[in-house]
């Protein structure tokens, strides 16, 4: 029985990135769906885009009810989309229905209203322009002036009602007084509706994050939780479901070049060419280096490369890279390079996303490098820092492209890193650099803590920095500790001296 009622079910793909897979198909068809949030959360921005995705991917036709803003003022705002909204009203595609406050004249709609004289408007518009889809933005400024609750319950079931003979696939918009309370201003009309969608625009740790979830879809499946999404300047609503993720992504026994022969060796023959590979180390311990390494060797061998550089200038890159003997401004006027430099802060964890996930598939590399990931995390919950790096590990892997990310550990002697915010799992290799004290001196070491489906050398060894970039040299022999932030040397014995002066004498 419930098979039958979910086929009878048929919902209408909105057009709207990531929000179709999170409805698992869009909204319901001839059905109340509601959109809710607080002030900024994206609601008109959403109701606009719902008609401006069926008027281009669909040739779907949508009428507009303003209970608030002005049709022009509607106009201008979502210019900055590039929704040409005058263009579709001349084509017979986009109509206003205008019931927004006029405080100028006493005969304004909202003092005199009556539901049955905008129903009767609405029904004109869309037979004027053979509509399917409808937006009323925002109910909440016409219930405002009903007496009770009592009343706006009724008019709420008189619109739903009216609607649905309509014929049409409406939504509706309504604000809420917070982020997390009740659904609606009123508690009504969440009950009214046949589907509920909120809309969060949550403060945590001094930082917006953007939310959406389905709390309801009447008689229909949808999946559950919250999905964080952005409003990008030429798309709109950008869902960014990680539901969407799916481990389908092929596997390559191919073997790339690390661009440093010593690191190469200690992989068992370099990295495979589809992995993601993470660098940890505190400030100053080659971690820009390997990267520079990384990008390097790929140029060297006709790849194009695709760094994306979140705490040091390009002046400040291309000089060190120099001195590595790495020539970034040449690996640009050949084509084999791009390098993006762009502070954290400049904009939020998705739009950082959705740049790079651009910029990969605009510029089809071969690798990319990210450093760091550390800055990124600052501007963001731990939560969505983990949610950035599996959209973006997930993309490159299906990309097929080589990733090589860089994290920052707080303490200059390693201990506690990046990877205790649960993002190890996600990556294919680790390599760890770390600062050794011995006797008095300050060392540095990398070990290859993971890589999966290979072989790898398990010792930590010594390795300095040059003007040829990265040495990496023997084993630390008398050290323990290292890997936890506390290198301890250790005397060897009288046996184990003797062993390293005099080889053992072969027997037959």
């Amino acid at each position: 029985m419930s098979e039958q009622v979910e086929e009878d079910i048929r919902k209408i793909e909105t057009g709207i990135p990531g929000f179709d897979h999170v409805s698992m198909g869009g909204v319901p068809v001839n059905r109340l769906t509601l959109i809710s949030g607080t002030a900024g959360s994206a609601k008109t921005v959403f109701a606009c885009q719902y008609l401006a995705a069926g008027i281009e991917q669909f040739d779907e036709s949508g009428v507009f009810v303003t209970f608030e803003e002005t049709p022009d003022d509607i106009r201008k705002n979502m210019a900055s989309f590039g929704w040409d909204i005058r263009r579709w009203e001349a084509d017979g595609k986009w109509l206003f229905v205008d019931a927004s406050p006029d405080p100028l004249h006493e005969t304004n709609v909202l003092r005199h209203f009556d539901f049955g004289a905008l129903i009767a408007r609405i029904e004109h518009a869309l037979g004027r322009i053979s509509a399917t889809r409808l937006a009323i933005d925002s109910i909440g400024a016409v219930l405002n002036r009903f007496a009770d609750s009592a009343a706006v319950r009724h008019e709420l079931f008189r619109i739903g009602r009216a609607l649905r003979e309509l014929g049409v696939t409406p939504i509706l918009t309504a604000e809420r007084g917070g982020d997390h309370g009740p659904i609606s201003r009123f508690g009504i009309e969440e009950f009214v509706a046949d589907n509920v969608v909120i809309f969060r625009n949550v403060l945590e740790e001094e930082a917006r994050r953007r939310t959406v979830e389905i709390l309801k879809y009447r008689g229909t499946n949808h999946r559950k939780g919250e999905f964080p999404f952005t409003i990008s300047c030429d798309e709109g609503v950008v869902i960014i479901p990680l539901s969407a993720i799916e481990l389908r992504q092929r596997s390559s026994s191919t073997r790339m070049e690390s661009g440093n022969d010593g690191l190469d060796q200690m992989c068992g023959g370099g990295f495979f060419r589809d992995s993601v590979v993470l660098v940890s180390g505190a400030t100053g311990t080659g971690k820009t280096l390997m990267v520079t390494e990384f990008l390097g060797g790929g140029a060297q061998r006709g790849e194009k490369c695709l760094l994306f550089a979140l705490e040091e200038s390009r002046q400040q890159l291309f000089r060190n890279a120099k001195g590595w003997g790495a020539d970034f401004a040449e690996m640009e006027r050949s084509g084999l390079l791009k390098v993006i430099c762009e502070y954290p802060e400049s904009a939020s964890l998705e739009d950082h996303l959705l740049h790079i996930k651009r910029l990969i598939s605009e510029y089809r590399p071969d690798r990319i490098a990210v450093d760091s990931l550390s800055a990124l995390a600052r501007i963001s919950t731990l939560k969505g820092f983990r949610e950035f790096v599996i959209a973006l590990t997930s993309f490159v892997k299906h990309e097929e492209v080589a990733a090589l990310l860089t994290s920052t550990t707080p303490s200059l002697m390693g201990g506690s890193s990046v990877t205790e915010a649960h993002i190890s799992s996600i990556t294919d290799s680790i390599v760890l650099l770390r600062y050794v004290e011995m006797q008095g001196e300050m060392h540095r070491g990398i070990a290859v803590l993971k890589m999966r489906g290979s072989n790898h050398d398990k010792q930590i060894r010594e390795f300095a920095i040059d003007s040829g970039g990265m040495q990496i040299g023997a084993p630390f022999r008398s050290v323990t500790g290292i890997l936890s932030g506390q290198p301890v040397h250790i005397e060897p014995s009288t046996n184990q001296r003797l062993d390293e002066m005099f080889e053992p004498v072969p027997t037959d």
